[in-house]
């Protein structure tokens, strides 16, 4: 036999695509060639490969190769078809049975010793195995990581020729165990009852976590809203399956990898003020997760906004409104999720202390509003709820003061009023369309007429109007309540503005 096929697959964003790798053997001069849109580690496949069938025992083919990646159109990169191309090899060249091959699926690189190394993408590989009827084997690296997708066969084996040799032999390659059921933990999430004081930014918190809001922190320096928004993840409802699975894939195609004990941990991303909009958004030649989608189900912190440039906030807007990115290039293009939570926090002036009681503001009115202004209206528009932080007295931050309530007393509250949303319309009130604001955050006439007059007087747009129904029906649901009461609707409209100090008293019912 001079002709095989292997099956393996090709990561196109957080989707894995099939390719068949096939191998033909044919006479003249000795030589390798590898076609089907390789990418330079595809390439030097060839190299590994010799290596390490020499080194695991096996002849290398002194024949004229040719490696077909089917498709042909779809760009190939990476060292993960190390494996196939060298398992193809052997069974074209009659070393190994063909037909053995045929119920696999098969992703690895090849140490040029014969060892197998991990590769990025097991998880979604192991994802989009599932109902093709064939297994999935990777290397022992990548096992643990497949093993999380629990309708899939998956098998793992140290090396090359032990491979082999637990393919053609009568027990056959061994299941590994789905571990699934990966326990969440939090140990490493620093608790809310280290935040002394600010009852305020702490409701608004929990009224963020119970329905999945975006958030805005403003307020002077040192007044605690880096430390409030590193909380947030300590407090939000736990994971489903689906949602970690999604999670874990995007980590799993990033660079910096999938750490399976924090499977079931929400996400939380901070990246830096200097970050580029590539890096917010994804992108590259071959596409690649950016902060947003590596915060998905999770947390995305931008501290200092203002500091931020502004077309790098701008690119967000999409994302945050529909959930996923795409990011189209000439060769390819790739859908990554990006259903986040955004917390941001800024300074109200250049100084810092433009409205504070205690430091008076050195800014002139022109500074601050060129400095406010770095953040644009569309942006802030989608930015559900708006605090400040205040500066907190002495007594309360004294080491003995009487801490607040810890972390897990508040997730206990907004995981039952999490519940409550997910069984009357299957997600969260910030992730509510139009037509369901509609059907679940219905108003007395009396509060029609007072929404009415508070968009007047404070010119929201009509998003606006509908994010502050889902921030009423999510203070609502705190309150077990079912209808929408005037106090929560005055709440979450306190919540719009850019100072948070409209008063429930400022529009007059």
């Amino acid at each position: 036999m001079n002709l095989s096929v292997v099956h393996s697959r090709a990561l196109v964003g957080v989707n894995a695509i099939p390719v068949s790798v096939e191998i033909h053997l044919s006479g003249g001069l000795p030589a390798l060639s590898i076609v089907g849109m390789p990418e330079t580690a595809v390439r030097e496949s060839k190299d590994r490969v010799r290596a390490a069938l020499l080194n695991s025992g096996f002849e290398f083919p002194p024949s004229r190769i040719t490696v077909n990646l089917a498709p042909a159109d779809l760009p190939k990169s990476g060292g993960r078809f190390d494996l196939p191309i060298a398992l193809g090899l052997l069974a074209a060249s009659g070393q190994i049975d063909g037909s053995l091959l045929q119920r696999y699926e098969f992703i690895g690189e090849l140490a040029l010793g014969g060892e197998l190394r991990g590769v990025n993408g097991a998880l979604p590989t192991a994802l989009a195995t599932q109902g093709t009827g064939r297994a999935l084997v990777v290397s022992t690296e990548n096992g643990a990581e497949a093993s999380l997708a629990e309708h899939c066969e998956v098998y793992a084996a140290d090396t090359l020729l032990e491979l082999c040799n637990q393919i053609v032999s009568i027990d056959g390659l061994q299941k590994l165990k789905s571990d699934s059921s990966v326990i969440e933990t939090r140990d490493s999430v620093p608790d809310l009852a280290d935040v002394r004081g600010q009852y305020q930014a702490r409701r608004a918190l929990e009224i963020a976590a119970s329905g999945g809001h975006n958030m805005l922190l403003i307020g002077p320096p040192g007044t605690g809203k880096s430390m409030l928004a590193s909380r947030l993840p300590a407090v939000m409802p736990s994971m489903s399956l689906q949602e970690a699975l999604e999670t874990a894939s995007v980590a799993s195609i990033s660079s910096g990898g999938f750490d399976i004990s924090g499977f079931r941990n929400r996400p939380y991303r901070a990246p830096h003020h200097t970050a580029s909009g590539v890096a917010l958004v994804g992108g590259g030649a071959q596409p690649r997760p950016g902060e947003i989608s590596l915060a998905h189900n999770g947390v995305l912190f931008l501290d200092e906004l203002p500091e931020f440039p502004r077309h790098v906030l701008d690119v967000m807007r999409e994302p945050i409104e529909n959930g996923e990115i795409t990011i189209s290039r000439a060769g390819q293009q790739a859908d990554f999720p990006a259903r986040i939570q955004l917390v941001a926090a800024m300074n109200p002036c250049p100084c810092g202390y433009f409205g504070d009681e205690r430091e008076p503001c050195r800014c002139s009115p022109d500074q601050i509003t060129r400095y406010q202004s770095r953040v644009s209206g569309p942006l802030l528009d989608r930015v559900d709820i708006q605090v400040e932080v205040k500066r907190v007295a002495y007594d309360q931050l004294r080491s003995d003061a009487t801490k607040g309530e810890s972390s897990l007393d508040v997730r206990k509250r907004v995981e039952q009023a999490n519940q409550l949303q997910l069984s009357r319309s299957g997600k969260s009130n910030a992730r509510l369309n139009n037509n369901e604001v509609e059907k679940y955050c219905q108003l007395e006439e009396a509060q029609h007429r007072w929404l009415a007059a508070a968009l007047d007087k404070f010119n929201l747009s009509a998003r606006a109007i509908h994010r502050t129904l889902k921030v009423a029906r999510t203070i609502a649901d705190m309150e077990r309540s079912i209808e929408i009461g005037a106090d929560h609707l005055k709440e979450a409209l306190s919540y719009r503005t850019r100072s948070a100090g409209i008063s429930n008293q400022t529009v007059s019912s």
